[in-house]
């Protein structure tokens, strides 16, 4: 990541008083350059696949980043004038017309994350000399535009330019993996893997769930309108992810909630799913077994499970209808860790192997339950602030209040989990950089010393998401 700062202050994020800020800033340097783990992730397999130029400036920043359309969104921006595609195939902006408006409307970002990460994306990736502007707009669409053509801002390039040792795509049971396959070709599985998410195929309440489990069966060769097949279909298929390099799955839930039902019930559950006939109450059970049943197959073939819970989603019904999924209009909800994870933790909590990595959007649960959690049970690992506390302030949150009940030890490092390919530099660098600041002030305190603090901040930045998701 040593990329030059450009516009950015070198001493951006670290603590403002100055003795603990130098303390930060030595621990920085030893870190600033570790190679980039990004274990978990959304970006597209396809960009690496095929290695093309990526089309324009509007179409990489702008209209695929959700965290930037709520904002405009929300002082009455249009999507159709952000150019994000319509449903029905209507008019939108096109790029050059998308990325003005973008421009007008830059100061709303000022405080945010989202300012820091296309700021580092446009000076120390892109090479922009100025803060975007309405005034630089197409000045700077046109230099963007111009250096994404080169062979270095190909998306295998710019891997190997931000020092990504390997990075984790997202992918659900139904994938056919055509661009992890021709990766494999090219012999970069492990620079680049997948991941298991079955939410499709999890969820009664999915779109489509009856003919995507149907065709579950049909892609495994099983009869998976018996809970045992079902469950044999997902053993099928995430041994097909790993044979791609995966090491984790992912399971997207509105909560946390387990269940261990008996033979009689599950099949129940499933009979009543598949002739789409559940109420809410017996969908959320449905889901709450599978997390469970999820966890009993990373202990028979050691995956990783990564549980994402507490994102109340689409919940603006009429852009969802018009543009679809990842809008902006998911919102943090409430989650109940201790008692809703019981019953998988009482069934498979002391297996030997297992990991559960779980993210939360509700920060009350940091210290209350969380820390406590994974201090406890050895399964049991925190990701890093997720989403909406992706954020210097989040991750200071974070810390101070899961580090002196779970440690370092039980926190399961950093992942950027974004789409936005040109933001992973600079989601890392603020990690590092909050993580140094954090360290730094035990420093000072004489509660850590210097060459702890060495050690643990290299952890942090680097060690903890190898070991944490088995790379």
């Amino acid at each position: 990541m040593s990329v030059g700062d450009g516009i950015l202050h070198p001493d951006r994020l670290l603590p403002a008083e100055p003795g603990t800020r130098t303390i930060a800033r030595d621990l920085y340097e030893t870190v600033r350059d570790l190679p980039i783990v990004s274990p978990h992730g959304h970006t597209d397999p396809a960009w690496f696949a095929k290695d093309e130029a990526f089309q324009d400036a509007a179409a990489l920043l702008v209209t695929p980043d959700h965290y930037l359309l709520r904002m405009m969104r929300s002082v009455g921006v249009a999507y159709d004038d952000l150019g994000v595609a319509r449903a029905d195939g209507g008019p939108v902006a096109d790029a050059r017309q998308a990325w003005r408006t973008f421009a007008r409307n830059y100061h709303l970002y000022a405080g945010t994350p989202s300012s820091l990460w296309v700021d580092h994306a446009m000076s120390a990736v892109l090479g922009c000399e100025e803060k975007l502007t309405a005034g630089n707009a197409d000045a700077l669409y046109d230099h963007i535009n111009a250096q994404l053509a080169l062979p270095e801002f190909r998306p295998r390039a710019l891997l190997d330019r931000f020092g990504v040792e390997t990075i984790a795509t997202t992918e659900g049971a139904l994938d056919p993996l055509d661009h992890h396959r021709r990766l494999a070709e090219d012999g970069w599985i492990g620079r680049v893997r997948t991941t298991y998410r079955p939410d499709a195929v999890t969820d009664p309440q999915a779109p489509g769930f009856r003919a995507d489990l149907m065709a579950l069966g049909e892609m495994t060769r099983t009869d998976v309108l018996g809970w045992a097949g079902m469950i044999e279909a997902h053993r099928r298929r995430r041994a097909d992810f790993r044979r791609l390099g995966a090491t984790a799955t992912d399971h997207g839930v509105p909560s946390p909630m387990t269940a261990d039902l008996g033979d009689t019930e599950k099949q129940r559950l499933l009979d009543g799913a598949v002739a789409g006939a559940l109420t809410p109450a017996e969908a959320e059970l449905f889901r709450a077994q599978m997390l469970t049943e999820m966890a009993g197959l990373s202990v028979e073939d050691g995956m990783v499970m990564q549980i994402h819970a507490g994102s109340r989603r689409n919940t603006d019904r009429a852009i969802f209808a018009q543009r679809g999924r990842d809008m902006g209009a998911d919102m943090p909800g409430r989650a109940d860790w201790v008692g809703e994870l019981d019953a998988l933790l009482n069934r498979h909590g002391d297996a030997p192997g297992l990991r559960v990595i779980v993210f939360t959007l509700d920060e009350t649960t940091y210290a209350r339950e969380l820390a406590p959690m994974a201090g406890y049970w050895p399964c049991l690992m925190i990701g890093p602030p997720w989403w909406f506390h992706d954020s210097p302030e989040g991750i200071r949150r974070y810390l101070d209040r899961v580090v002196e009940t779970a440690g370092f030890a039980n926190l399961a490092g950093f992942n950027d989990d974004t789409r936005a390919l040109l933001s992973i530099p600079a989601r890392h660098d603020v990690w590092r950089r909050e993580a140094c600041g954090f360290l730094a002030r035990l420093v000072a305190d004489h509660r850590l010393s210097k060459s702890a603090a060495g050690d643990l901040a290299a952890d942090m930045s680097y060690h903890a998401a190898k070991r944490a998701y088995h790379l």
